[in-house]
C-alpha cells in the first residue's frame, strides 16, 4: 500500500452475529386463572451482519480498523405470547465491486454491484420457540421451551475490484499515470521508475457536454504477472471490472509495438481469458518525439485488429481524439 494512500482494496474482519433469544416456558397465571396453559413467547433472532452497496464509498478504508464486527443478541421471549426483540443488525456500507470471501476456504460468498443492494454476510442465530408451540393432546402444559440458536463467528475477506469505464494497461513507465493526470483531476505519483503506481488511481475524465467517465490507472504489468510475479494477481483483478481496456505502449520501446502489445495481451489471457472479449484500444505514448515519417513507419507495426492513436500527454497531442475514441467504445 503506497504511503499516504487511502485506497484500501483488501480487509480481513472477524464477524460475529448475534445469538437467538431463548423461548419462554411461561404458564399463564392471573387472579382468575390458577393453572392456565402455556403462553411463553418466542425468542428474537440474533442480529445479522449485512453488507450494503453504497456509491458514497470508493474504498474499504472505513473498515480497515474495525477488526471485530459484533451484532447484538436477540432478546428472550416473554409471557402472554410476547416475542423477544430481534438483535440489531450491523450494516456495513461497502463500495460497489466489493467481493466477500470466506477467509479459511477462499470461497467467494457473493459480490455487491448495485447501490443499496444488501446481502447477509453472517446470519444471526434463530430465536428459540416458546412453550406454547409444544402443547399437544398428550402434553397440555409443557414446562420447557427451545433455547436460541447460537450466532456464527467467521473471518471474512472483503476485496474491492475497481469499477471503472476504462482501464489503462501497460508496462511500468508506459505513461499511464501521466495520461491520467492530464485528462482528469487525479494526482497520481509520477516518476521515471517502475512501480511508482502501487495502487489503482481513479480519475474522472470530463468529456464534451458535461459528460464524464472513470479511468483507472492500474499498476504496471510485468511479464509473469499472471503467475503472481511482481504485483501480479492483486492488481490484475482490477482489470476484470473495466468496460474498455486502453493498452499503452511507449514510442521508445525496445520491442516493436506489436510485440509489446502481444506480451500484455498474453498476460491478461493467462490470468483470465474472458478479458479478451472486452473492447480494446491502443495508444502509442510519448510520441511527441516522433516526426511524421517515423510515425508512418511505426504505424505499419501496429496490430491490425485494434483502433490506435499516437498520443503525447506532455504536448497534448491527440488527447481529445483519444477521449472521443474511448467515449465511442464505452457507449457502443
Amino acid at each position: 500500500m503506497a504511503q499516504g494512500s487511502n485506497f484500501v482494496d483488501y480487509v480481513k474482519v472477524c464477524c460475529r452475529s448475534g445469538h437467538g433469544g431463548a423461548g419462554s416456558a411461561h404458564l399463564h397465571r392471573d387472579k382468575f386463572t390458577a393453572k392456565g396453559g402455556p403462553d411463553g413467547g418466542d425468542g428474537g433472532r440474533g442480529g445479522h451482519i449485512i453488507l450494503k452497496g453504497s456509491t458514497q464509498h470508493w474504498t474499504l478504508l472505513h473498515l480497515k480498523y474495525r477488526k471485530h464486527i459484533i451484532a447484538e443478541n436477540g432478546l428472550p421471549g416473554g409471557s402472554a405470547l410476547c416475542t423477544g426483540a430481534n438483535g440489531k443488525d450491523d450494516i456495513l456500507e461497502v463500495p460497489l465491486g466489493t467481493v466477500a470471501k470466506d477467509a479459511e476456504t477462499g470461497e467467494v460468498l457473493f459480490e455487491i454491484t448495485e447501490d443499496g443492494e444488501t446481502k447477509i454476510l453472517t446470519p444471526g442465530g434463530r430465536g428459540g420457540l416458546g412453550n406454547w408451540h409444544f402443547k399437544s393432546s398428550t402434553v397440555q402444559t409443557p414446562r420447557f421451551a427451545q433455547p436460541g440458536m447460537p450466532g456464527r463467528e467467521q473471518w471474512v475477506i472483503l476485496e474491492l475490484k475497481v469499477l471503472a469505464d476504462v482501464g489503462l494497461v501497460g508496462f511500468p513507465n508506459a505513461g499511464k499515470s501521466t495520461l491520467l493526470s492530464v485528462v482528469s483531476a487525479a494526482k497520481p505519483e509520477i516518476a521515471d521508475y517502475p512501480f511508482t503506481t502501487l495502487v489503482p488511481n481513479l480519475g474522472i475524465v470530463s468529456y464534451r457536454d458535461n459528460k464524464s467517465f472513470v479511468m483507472a490507472d492500474i499498476p504496471g504489468i510485468i511479464e509473469g504477472a499472471s503467475e503472481g510475479r511482481g504485483l501480479g494477481h492483486r492488481f490484475l483483478r482490477h482489470i476484470e471490472r473495466n468496460s474498455v481496456l486502453l493498452f499503452m505502449v511507449p514510442a521508445d520501446t525496445d520491442r516493436t509495438i506489436t510485440e509489446e502489445y502481444e506480451i500484455l495481451l498474453n498476460e491478461l489471457t493467462a490470468y483470465n481469458p474472458e478479458l479478451l472479449d472486452k473492447p480494446k484500444l491502443l495508444a502509442i505514448t510519448k510520441s511527441d518525439m516522433l516526426d511524421e515519417e517515423l510515425e508512418q513507419e511505426m504505424a505499419l507495426q501496429v496490430p491490425n485488429d485494434i483502433p490506435y492513436l499516437f498520443i503525447s500527454s506532455v504536448s497534448g497531442k491527440n488527447i481529445q481524439p483519444l477521449k472521443d475514441l474511448i467515449w465511442k467504445e464505452i457507449n457502443k
